[in-house]
């Protein structure tokens, strides 16, 4: 790898390494402006919170890159990116925004003491297949009644695929270009137009000449390879071996068995008698 290439941001470890640093706090900052309609004020006190430990080498697919934060008014935001849709993702994004709702309040706790859960997921692929924007916004709402239950959760979706080529004069736009550049020329092009950007692209310019950060990233990049060929590996022999069918739940189901080395028979047995899935 060219050790003078600029770190892709789209990458989970360097969009971690970049936004939750507590120096890059106002790039974080003016992101979240660029998402979201919250009052100025509740940027004043930003507490980056991570329950998740990111080892110095993120070598396995059970590491988890994302950022938790706090504003004034203890709001809670989750920022995730994830370049690759799974059939789950809808639902593990609703599982998890319920938990940071019911994790505010204990045993007797009152009910009025929860504060907004926003998430932002960030991806590389389609995720809303029914609309052509690039973001969207989330709440529980009735659209025949045109009224509004409840602004407690609010999911965001940011897709970088659906990016227009040509800048819509928006601060979303030109930052979510920033998170999806994989050039020089596009980040130039950038930093011709939006101040705040240019100093975010010396940052990230600064990121990636750490040798530190430059091995996480790719120690990160080569356990991905590793779980996509093992992936690639146990498809290939489900499907000599005619186990590989149906539904994209039951071919996951194949998949994991085959990596924990069960045989062909095996699996069969576990198919037909509905064993475990």
């Amino acid at each position: 790898m060219d050790r003078k290439k600029i770190l892709p941001v789209k990458s989970d470890i360097v969009f971690r390494l970049f936004f939750a640093d507590e120096r890059n706090v106002d790039f974080l900052i003016d992101f979240l402006k660029s998402v979201l309609q919250l009052p100025d004020d509740d940027y004043n006190e930003i507490e980056i919170a991570d329950p998740y430990l990111l080892p110095e080498y993120v070598g396995d697919k059970l590491a988890i890159i994302d950022i938790k934060l706090h504003t004034k008014s203890r709001k809670v935001i989750h920022v995730e990116i994830q370049l690759h849709i799974t059939p789950e993702m809808r639902e593990r994004i609703v599982f998890y925004d319920a938990k940071l709702i019911t994790e505010q309040i204990g045993s007797g706790g009152r009910y009025t003491a929860i504060q907004k859960v926003i998430s932002i997921v960030i991806t590389d692929e389609d995720m809303i297949k029914d609309s052509p924007g690039y973001h969207h916004r989330f709440i529980f709402y009735d659209p025949e009644a045109a009224v509004m239950f409840s602004d407690i959760i609010e999911i965001h979706t940011l897709e970088l695929r659906k990016l227009p080529d040509g800048a819509d004069g928006t601060k979303l736009y030109d930052w979510a270009k920033f998170i999806a550049a994989e050039t020089e020329e596009e980040l130039n092009m950038l930093a011709e137009r939006n101040p705040q950007v240019q100093r975010a692209i010396v940052r990230l310019r600064e990121l990636s000449a750490d040798e530190k950060t430059r091995d996480m990233y790719e120690r990160r990049e080569k356990a991905l390879r590793d779980i996509d060929s093992r992936e690639r590996w146990a498809w290939a022999q489900g499907e000599a071996q005619g186990i590989v069918k149906g539904e994209a739940k039951e071919r996951r189901y194949v998949l994991e068995l085959l990596n924990q080395g069960f045989s062909a028979e095996e699996i069969k047995q576990r198919l037909e008698s509905g064993t475990d899935w």
